[in-house]
């Protein structure tokens, strides 16, 4: 790959997570504190990201693959989201801020996909190539976190109650508007099947690799995949509101220290699969999302809360054990056959009902635990996923049958 295209993908992945980033993490605590919207309608807000994963396979899989440049698609999404977070910005109440997170979340999700299509149609051997592009996705994160606490201050106590949380959507927008145009730039990605070929609804939903569910392991790994993504759940829409409502100091920036694990442990990753096989890989991250939200509930964010912290800190092994040896798991299981099918079943099911519930689940959970000074109880609050997590736990333990997995490095 030439270097002038690997500083675009690079450039591509870092712009795509820094637009993630620069607006998700706060969502919560600005529907709550700004448009004064309840626990419920801050699930529903969450939960489009859920709408717009379920929906994706479609966007790719009707058009991308069939019609259009992968980039040129990409452009052109972030043109018109660019437009809908530039009317977030100016949104005032929350029925119509809802509407166009929707439309947003519904353009954004299959972006995540088509930046993988450009950056492996680039690349000779992406097993060893696509790592040193994706980490500049996890870095932009990392920067726009950082961004709003310590360079804007957006996320302080008095500059919340101003509004200022709203800037994060324009510089959204303004990120979007940069990505669009620059998305035409890229290197051409033309669609992989012929348009006349006929639509096959069971291949774009990875329905056709529903088979794989005669094999238990698989099916075990396949639920608890789901059920996993409840818990999960309840930290992307929680996490930033309870850091802010417990008064820790620069809760965005500090928040980043989940993003900076997973860089850590996403290289630790094929030693610890590789020498402890995929079950306690897998066992290992589901005691850390245990662990994690007990850090939660009995924290103590006074000083500079080395417990809430460590808990951040934990995402590493929580998304990355999981989520990407589930992903090698899906890939050894399949076959050639299965691939690409396997893999969006799993991101359907993951990303999009099993998280969908979660949302759900997490915001009447927080609702019930809401005081009349808008204060939370949040050490019961974390003790629901928390026990969540170990059910998972205990229920994959008992039934999921140790295995070999051949893992290539």
């Amino acid at each position: 790959m030439k270097k002038k295209v690997r500083v675009q993908l690079c450039f591509m992945m870092f712009l795509e997570f820094f637009i993630w980033g620069a607006w998700f993490v706060t969502l919560g605590t600005f529907l709550g504190n700004n448009l004064k919207a309840t626990d419920g309608e801050i699930a529903l807000a969450f939960s489009t990201q859920s709408w717009g994963a379920i929906i994706a396979p479609f966007v790719i899989g009707i058009i991308a693959d069939r019609y259009f440049n992968a980039e040129r698609i990409l452009g052109i999404l972030h043109l018109l989201g660019a437009v809908l977070m530039y009317f977030m910005y100016q949104s005032t109440e929350f029925n119509g801020f809802y509407l166009l997170v929707l439309g947003y979340m519904i353009l954004y999700m299959p972006t995540l996909a088509l930046v993988n299509s450009v950056s492996f149609n680039q690349m000779k051997n992406p097993a060893k190539e696509f790592s040193m592009v994706r980490v500049f996705g996890t870095l932009g994160w990392i920067i726009a976190g950082l961004s709003i606490s310590f360079v804007f201050n957006w996320d302080q106590g008095k500059n919340i109650g101003d509004g200022l949380l709203r800037n994060t959507f324009l510089m959204t927008s303004i990120t979007s508007l940069i990505l669009g145009l620059f998305s035409f730039t890229l290197p051409k990605t033309p669609p992989r099947a012929k348009s006349e070929n006929k639509l096959n609804l069971k291949e774009i939903l990875g329905l056709d690799s529903l088979s794989l569910f005669k094999d238990k392991n698989f099916l075990i790994f396949f639920i608890s995949s789901v059920l996993i993504c409840i818990p999960l759940a309840f930290y992307y829409q929680n996490a930033n509101p309870f850091l802010v409502e417990v008064g820790m100091g620069n809760p965005t920036g500090k928040m980043t220290l989940g993003q900076v694990s997973e860089i850590a442990f996403m290289l630790l990753l094929p030693y610890f699969f590789t020498k402890f096989g995929f079950k306690k890989t897998i066992l290992v991250a589901m005691a850390a999302w245990v662990v994690r939200y007990l850090l939660f509930a009995f924290g103590d964010a006074n000083g500079i809360g080395v417990t809430l912290l460590l808990g951040i800190a934990l995402h590493g092994i929580c998304y990355d054990f999981f989520f990407v040896s589930g992903q090698i798991y899906t890939d050894s299981k399949a076959g050639e056959k299965f691939k690409s099918s396997a893999q969006g079943l799993i991101t359907l099911a993951t990303y999009g009902v099993g998280m969908l519930i979660g949302f759900w689940v997490a915001g009447m959970i927080s609702t019930a635990y809401l005081l009349e000074d808008g204060k939370h109880v949040w050490e019961t609050i974390w003790l629901y996923p928390a026990g969540f997590a170990l059910m998972v736990f205990v229920l994959f333990a008992i039934f999921f049958k140790t295995e070999k997995i051949d893992y290539q490095s």
